[in-house]
């Protein structure tokens, strides 16, 4: 089932799918002291706050399993797994359940636009209309969320930057509101799913068949904001995914595979769960009136068909496993386990601030912060979340990654975006006042 916006007193698309936009993880740790003393010492950190709140989460039966994987530099992680893979099931959940990560997938699809700009076949100021001719005239609605036949010409082209970081202008179904939301829904630019079932809130959508199809449509429509003016969460991912085709001549799902995947070790990363993996699925949870109500069961998921076209900004099933392998190959500066993945430079740009001059984020859920490659970045942070309850991002500055995985929608049902980094710091705090 794609999905379309009913706001209801049961649930919205808005709400189900906003939770990556709420991410602070990182930012709690900005300029963190204590990071490199805690790696320096060795051994097996002592996660005493994160291992409370996965505990807490999963013994008050919040959520059915939640995963925390924490490490240092190259060095192997740490597993802090609670749960089963559905509540009351059999299965426990572990560093190999496989989780929806929703938004997650963006870092990785920023990444890998950054190796195509670190080889020259893509550049990182290039107008996507060099690759994307239908993208060389855009209209920008005069009215922000307002009429969509009221229109001005775009004053600068879209860039692959702006793509990177939510400046192009894009809109996004679950951002917007009026005219501009029902034309994307009509228009089939729904780049995501959440569930077979009919759920309260949500009516059904087609989705278009195509990343070249999405994104020669999505040319048609207005942009809801000049091309570099604001930070607005927005398809750019997506449509990036789009750009990445063109510019390496490989179908977007398999350059993934084949440049980032496959290197990289990540064996567990999929748009479509395989049949053979279904058992280690978890189920997604909407959380209704404080209950965890099933939504997506692992059984009968949506993620087990094959997806319309592989979304860049939210199409992706991971595990704790692979994904500490994504970010420990980011720390590693394109390297792990002595093997190069991506180059240094890359990884460096990637990971920096990347917003245009020209663009603001006042006002935005990023406001104070910067934005690199699909990820916020906040003084040596860089990382995202997802609409199901997942977090993962890098401390340089720390030295250190992580990331947390359940499943449940909305988001925002729970604090977990902010607690996880929360309760990290917290840790790293205790790990420092026990060395003094």
């Amino acid at each position: 089932m794609a999905f379309r916006e009913f706001d209801t007193p049961q649930v919205s698309r808005r709400a189900l799918l906003r939770g990556g936009a709420w991410l602070t993880a990182g930012a709690a740790l900005a300029g963190n002291p204590m990071g490199r003393m805690a790696l320096a010492q060795g051994g097996a950190a002592n996660w005493q706050a994160v291992t409370a709140m996965v505990d807490k989460y999963v013994s008050e039966r919040k959520v059915a399993n939640m995963v925390a994987t924490l490490g240092w530099g190259a060095r192997d992680p740490q597993y802090i797994a609670r749960g089963t893979l559905a509540l009351g099931g059999p299965v426990k959940a572990d560093a190999d359940s496989l989780y929806r990560i929703y938004s997650m997938t963006k870092p990785i699809t920023g990444m890998a636009a950054m190796m195509l700009i670190d080889e020259g076949r893509l550049g990182l100021d290039q107008p996507i209309a060099e690759l994307l001719p239908a993208y060389a005239n855009m209209q920008v609605q005069k009215t922000y969320d307002g009429s969509i036949t009221d229109v001005v010409p775009a004053e600068r082209p879209i860039t692959v930057r702006q793509l990177l970081t939510h400046t192009a202008g894009l809109g996004y179904g679950i951002v917007q509101k009026g005219p501009i939301t029902t034309a994307y829904t009509d228009q089939g630019l729904i780049p995501g799913q959440v569930s077979r079932i009919p759920i309260p809130g949500i009516g059904r959508a087609t989705p278009v068949e195509g990343l070249d199809v999405f994104a020669d449509r999505l040319a048609t429509l207005p942009l809801v904001l000049q091309p570099g003016s604001k930070w607005s969460y927005s398809v750019s991912l997506d449509l990036l995914g789009r750009v990445i085709e063109v510019a390496s001549g490989m179908a977007f799902d398999e350059f993934l595979h084949k440049r980032i995947f496959e290197p990289a070790g990540m064996t567990s990363t999929w748009f479509t769960v395989p049949a053979s993996e279904v058992g280690r699925f978890t189920t997604n949870y909407g959380i209704m009136n404080g209950t965890p109500i099933p939504m997506d069961p692992a059984k009968a998921s949506i993620y087990l068909d094959k997806p319309p076209f592989p979304f860049g900004g939210a199409g992706l099933v991971s595990s704790p496993r692979d994904y500490d392998r994504f970010l420990k190959m980011l720390l590693g500066y394109g390297v792990i386990d002595g093997k190069r993945v991506m180059g240094e430079l890359a990884v460096r740009v990637g990971t920096s601030n990347l917003l245009p001059e020209t663009a603001t984020t006042e006002g935005t859920w990023v406001e104070g912060q910067g934005f690199g490659a699909g990820g916020r970045v906040t003084d040596g942070s860089y990382g995202w979340g997802g609409a199901a309850g997942t977090v993962a991002f890098v401390n340089y500055k720390a030295g250190l990654r992580a990331n947390l995985m359940t499943q449940y929608m909305p988001s925002d049902s729970y604090p977990i975006h902010e607690g996880f980094p929360e309760a990290v710091t917290a840790d790293l705090a205790a790990m420092q006042g026990a060395k003094a």
